[in-house]
């Protein structure tokens, strides 16, 4: 339980942050929604507002969706008449199929976008109320025969870049090591108010994280600790907490993708992909180390249910953007054979990786 109720917690705020994304405008223009559903299946309770619009929590919470008027493909004229010809005037207007191209691409990109805008606000608020480490980056100690100490790396050097990632905490160091999809990774250090780069080749090795659970690491052999154990942190205005937010934003999206090319292209640890289980079993063990991690947890995870939702796939708010492009290429939808192809397509993929990240979760578990 304790990991459950801080994750349904989670997943509940995340999940409809992004579908009021698209409610909000569906609302704005004019198109009817029908349901709000926090979670899949079977209602356990739910009311009406005076718009008509049925507001649900379902027992299955690992998602969200919002019902549209009319909701339906449209694959050719001729079966946007038969539609068209069922409903009254007043009816008509309501409906999302009859909506301008770039209505229905805002509607549907709102749920990501709703879930990057969290995140920043999340960040934002972290910035200004517990503050940003901005505390040096000075080594203390090089292993002996390590990769860095075979580099030449020593004892006193400031690190400023890594992968042209500017270190601005000591605490940045770790991340931007273990995230890096280079073989050998730059850096560029201060040493005597000179600036030298090497290139570091990391060992992998397995080791736990902060949570204690397994991970493969990136070690190039440097120790790290702050001027008198103490860490630089200032909380930040309000102007300079959106910037740092923003860019935290930008390099977990770049990284993931990044990561997730690695995968395809088969050069990547596909063990560390995790799905609902591992995100309860996280979600749960940052929970038990104050409100501020568990905020940065949801801003992660908002980040990661925005870009997951932007990718092409059939069935999610990607896919039906890549529709509308090519519709505004062709200037016609696709044939119904087609868009249920691809459906079709897209559900598999959608089924392989659950299945897949549900495996790596049981296998971290100790279950395989």
């Amino acid at each position: 339980m304790n990991y459950i109720i801080p994750f349904l917690f989670l997943i509940t705020i995340v999940v409809f942050i992004h579908e009021y994304g698209h409610y909000y405008f569906a609302k704005k223009f004019g198109v009817g929604v029908t349901d709000f559903s926090i979670g899949f299946g079977r209602e356990i309770f739910g009311w009406n507002d005076k718009s008509g619009t049925r507001w649900k929590i379902c027992w299955i919470p690992l998602g969200g969706y919002v019902k549209f008027f009319g909701d339906r493909n449209v694959f050719s004229e001729a079966e946007q008449k038969k539609i068209i010809d069922k409903y009254n005037e007043v009816d008509r207007k309501k409906l999302f199929i009859l909506k301008p191209l770039y209505q229905r691409s805002i509607i549907v990109a709102a749920g990501p976008l709703a879930n990057y805008i969290l995140a920043i606000l999340i960040f934002a608020i972290i910035n200004m109320v517990s503050g940003k480490d901005m505390t040096p980056a000075v080594i203390n100690e090089v292993v002996k025969d390590s990769p860095a100490y075979v580099a030449g790396m020593k004892k006193n050097d400031k690190i400023i870049y890594i992968d042209n990632n500017k270190v601005e905490s000591i605490l940045q160091v770790s991340t931007f090591i273990n995230t890096s999809m280079s073989e050998k990774i730059k850096f560029l250090v201060i040493r005597n108010d000179q600036e030298i780069s090497f290139f570091v080749k990391p060992n992998l090795v397995e080791g736990k994280d902060s949570l204690g659970n397994s991970v493969k690491k990136r070690m190039i052999g440097i120790k790290l600790s702050p001027l008198n154990n103490e860490f630089q942190k200032k909380p930040l205005g309000p102007s300079n907490a959106i910037y740092y937010s923003v860019k935290e934003v930008w390099f977990v999206t770049t990284t993931s993708l990044n990561y997730l090319g690695k995968i395809i292209t088969g050069s990547g640890d596909s063990s560390q992909l995790g799905g609902p289980i591992r995100i309860a079993k996280i979600t749960g063990q940052v929970a038990e180390y104050g409100f501020i991690p568990f905020l940065s947890i949801m801003a992660y995870i908002s980040i990661s249910l925005g870009l997951i939702n932007l990718f092409p796939i059939p069935m999610l708010d990607g896919g039906h953007l890549m529709f509308y492009l090519v519709e505004k290429i062709l200037g016609k939808p696709l044939s119904e054979k087609t868009q249920e192809g691809f459906f079709r397509i897209g559900l598999f993929l959608l089924f392989s990786l659950m299945f897949f990240v549900t495996f790596n979760d049981l296998k971290d578990l100790g279950l395989f």
